[in-house]
């Protein structure tokens, strides 16, 4: 399983149409609206490096008020819960 962090930047006047959009795609586990110097943080699980490419070349391209991504990889999960277990197919 892949894991990903999605920061955004997206229109202020935006951002609830925005999350709730994220919030429905399978791929997207969380969103979270935050303070800072990003509006949202999208939480992604995939199963292959192909899938994150497709959400964010493709399906993150197609929502309006979404300016700008910053995509981080994640390496190694260190948790108390086993996500894995949670999200596994």
């Amino acid at each position: 399983m892949i894991t990903a962090i999605i920061l955004i930047n997206a229109d202020r006047h935006l951002i609830n149409g925005i999350a709730d959009e994220l919030a429905g795609m399978e791929a997207i586990s969380e969103v979270f609206s935050v303070s800072g110097q990003y509006d949202l943080i999208a939480i992604v699980r995939v199963p292959r490096n192909d899938d994150l490419a497709a959400l964010v070349t493709d399906h993150l391209l197609k929502i309006d008020g979404i300016e700008k991504t910053n995509t981080l990889l994640a390496f190694k999960a260190y948790s108390r819960h086993d996500l894995e277990a949670m999200f596994g197919i």
